[in-house]
């Protein structure tokens, strides 16, 4: 019986979701692609889940584009077909998602790791616009995630010389959040999504959505933002609940509700 492509593997209110074509060091084939589609889409929906973990099996978390399988023309239908729809469903989620890195994550690969909410790397890391070496520019977002992360200058200067930006680079511009030794990032960072779920997850989901869209926000409209984000969380459980333990001097306990 063939391995499963996509691994998903669920620990409480965390879940771990495993790209595994190791040999292949997870290049995105038709299988992978449905399968992260799929599954992008089937996690929204379970309500106990509040954080999510994207890795990859093997020496890399993920290699881009399975440029053995070929390209489907025009590419931007493929791209808008394949593609779109786990990348701006990760970005869209109620879930944290959290990007752990090592080894490569190249071409569209980097795209996926950019576009989750938070970032561990081993200090081998690192993300690859590999695109320039075959006359073809960043795609998958790439380059709007660069642009928001590097500046112009130095976004344009990664992808028109193909760099790979290490682990050290990806921390100190704010890409990455923990660089993490390569026997310690499993545990390391199933510790902090734990930790992190153990947050309120009503807030949580509102802090990701104000930050996801207050980038093409005036200060005016992101206070106002604020305000209505605001409204639904001071009349909820949860809000009575941190109040209590707050002046309980104890530690809160939320239900998302």
């Amino acid at each position: 019986m063939a391995e499963k492509v996509l691994l998903v593997e669920r620990d409480g209110p965390v879940v771990v979701v495993t790209l595994n074509r190791p040999g292949q060091v997870n290049a995105l084939n038709a299988e992978l692609r449905a399968a992260l589609r799929e599954t992008v889409a089937a996690l929204e929906s379970e309500t106990e889940l509040r954080i999510a973990i994207l890795k990859g099996a093997g020496r890399g978390f993920c290699a881009g584009a399975d440029l053995a399988s070929g390209l489907e023309h025009p590419i931007s239908e493929h791209i808008a077909r394949e593609y779109q729809p786990a990348l701006v469903g990760i970005a869209n989620n109620r879930l944290i998602w959290i990007a752990q890195v090592h080894g490569s994550a190249a071409g569209i690969g980097a795209a996926f790791a950019m576009n989750c909410d938070l970032m561990t790397m081993t200090p081998d890391a690192y993300l690859y616009m590999a695109f320039a070496a075959i006359s073809l520019i960043p795609d998958g977002g790439n380059t709007w995630l660069l642009l928001r992360r590097m500046g112009y200058p130095r976004a344009l200067q990664t992808i028109l010389e193909g760099r790979r930006i290490p682990a050290s680079e990806c921390q100190a511009l704010g890409i990455a959040n923990k660089v993490l030794e390569p026997d310690r990032i499993d545990a390391e960072t199933r510790h902090w999504a734990r930790e992190l779920a153990a947050g309120p997850p009503l807030a949580i989901a509102a802090a990701k959505r104000l930050l996801r869209n207050s980038g093409s926000l005036s200060l005016e409209d992101a206070i106002l933002a604020e305000g209505l984000e605001q409204n639904p969380l001071v009349k909820s459980e949860d809000f009575q609940e941190g109040v209590a333990a707050f002046f309980a001097k104890r530690r809160p306990i939320f239900k998302g509700r």
